[in-house]
Parts: structure tokens; sequence; C-alpha cells
């Protein structure tokens, strides 16, 4: 049975607000203020929360852990325009918060979105990252190439295609309480949880910035050639097999593109790796970072 409680509460959880590249973001952090630099970053339709274990798993052994809920999301600003959510825009806000807290470089780790957000910051900006953290989300160039070939996982897929709609996305998100978004999650999930979910989804212009993340996406997709894709740094790729979202199978072409990379599997975990082994993702990264 998954542990879903988070650890003991010794190192507060700190909340603030940081305006970075035009946009303010609400930050969770914890650790040391002198501690080795490590940003969580969560995907879809998650918050900084999503991290809460991890982030005071690492805070208890040293490090200093910054969690920010991404623009669009929950308690940060949701600026209105579907270009705003491009992925240079997402990428710039996290090397914009790294410099507003001073870290030349930092270790960075991302779920779902956010590591599409990690792996573009990774080969754009090589020298800011010293040592990359993956869960569940296949380097770009990877799942650009998988869609075109495997018709499956457009299937997978199919929510990507339901987000362009205007209005109509949003309504189907909000039908009974958020029944859609509370699907995604592990049924185990207490009802806490969930209702901390639905909080975070109600804010204002929150599930439109949300969507607008596969909207600009969708709108800018081309091809990967002309970017760089190489990742420099000791990349970790932490991944549960039991995806209904992504393919397996693009988690080791991933590791093509790092050159210096390791792929740690879990057989029966869901795309919720982070919720479904909480105590091993949290040692794994503890080991990685370290």
């Amino acid at each position: 049975m998954p542990r879903t409680g988070a650890p003991d509460d010794t190192l507060p959880i700190e909340h603030s607000e940081v305006r970075v590249n035009n946009v303010l973001l609400h930050i969770a952090a914890s650790g040391p203020p002198d501690g080795t630099p490590v940003f969580l970053l969560h995907g879809f339709p998650d918050a900084w929360f999503g991290w809460e274990y991890q982030i005071k798993f690492l805070a208890r052994n040293g490090f200093r852990v910054i969690a920010p809920d991404q623009r669009g999301y929950n308690l940060s600003e949701k600026p209105t325009g579907i270009k705003l959510y491009e992925l240079e825009h997402l990428t710039k806000d996290i090397i914009s918060l790294a410099d507003h807290f001073n870290y030349d470089t930092i270790n960075l780790a991302g779920h779902d979105w956010g590591a599409a957000v990690c792996w573009n910051i990774a080969t754009h900006h090589p020298e800011r990252v010293k040592r990359l953290a993956i869960v569940n989300v296949p380097h770009p160039a990877v799942m650009a190439s998988y869609l075109k070939r495997h018709p499956r996982q457009m299937i997978k897929s199919w929510y990507i295609f339901v987000f362009q709609i205007p209005r109509l996305a949003e309504k189907l998100a909000r039908l009974g309480n958020w029944r859609l978004l509370i699907s995604a999650f592990p049924k185990y999930l207490p009802r806490s949880t969930t209702d901390r979910y639905r909080e975070a989804w109600s804010q204002s212009g929150a599930i439109t910035g949300m969507i607008n993340w596969y909207r600009a996406a969708f709108r800018s997709a081309r091809t990967t050639a002309s970017s760089p894709t190489e990742v420099t740094c000791p990349t970790l790729i932490i991944w549960g097999k039991n995806d209904r979202y992504l393919s397996y199978a693009m988690a080791p072409l991933s590791l093509e593109y790092c050159q210096d990379g390791k792929l740690v599997t879990f057989e029966k975990t869901s795309h919720w790796v982070l919720l479904d082994k909480p105590d091993e993702v949290s040692k794994l990264l503890l080991n990685h970072f370290q």
C-alpha cells in the first residue's frame, strides 16, 4: 500500500511570492538556507504539493528545496493569452527564479510537464544544471518522433486534442466537481488530498492557465532538429511502467540523448510515481543529487 502521508514536520515549508520573468510565482521552500539547491517542478494537473513528501525528505537531508506553483497553476499568477505559456516562457521562469536566489547552478527534477521544462532547461541552459532528474516524461525529441510512428501513443494522448477546444475543455474539466481531473490520480488518495487539488483548480483563471500549456505546445509544435538535444549533466530517469498516458518504450530511448544517464523503473507503478512510491523516489533523488 503506497504511503500518502508526508514525513514529519521538523523542518517547516515556507511560502512566499516572487516576481520573476514578469510573472508572480508562489514558492514553497524548505531546508537550510545555505543548503545545496534543488528545484522540483510539478506537471498537469498538479501543484507544488505533489512534491510535498520529497520536499520534506530532501530538506531533512540538508538540501534547500524550492518548489514553485508554475505559471497558470494554483497560487501563482495566471497570465492571459496562450502565447505566454510557450516553453520559452516556462523555461525562463525557472532560470529567472534561480537568478533571484543567486544560484549559478541547481539540481533540477520534474514530473510530467515539469519534466518537459527540465529537459528544455538542461538542453538550452546546460551551464545552469548540476544534476537532472526526470519522472515519467520522455526526452522531447523522443516524444516527437514516437508520436509520428506509433498511433497507440497518439490514442493515449487523446486529451491533448480535446484541450485545444476553447471553453469546452474547461467545462469538461469542471463537470462533477472536477471528476475528470480527479480520475487522473490514483484512487487511493484520501479525500483531504483530492479536496486540496479541487481548491487549486478552482483558483480564478487556473484551469484555463493549466490547459494553456497544452494549447501553446500544440500551436508551436515544430521539429527539434535545429534545437540542442543532448543532455550533458548526470541524468536520472525514473519511470513507472504502468503509465496509462506515456509509453514506457520512450524511457530507454530517452537515455540515448544523455551523456551520463541512468534509468530506474517501477514495474507496477503508475504515472504518479511521486505518490505511488514516495520513499523510493525520495531516496533515489537524494542519492542522485548527493
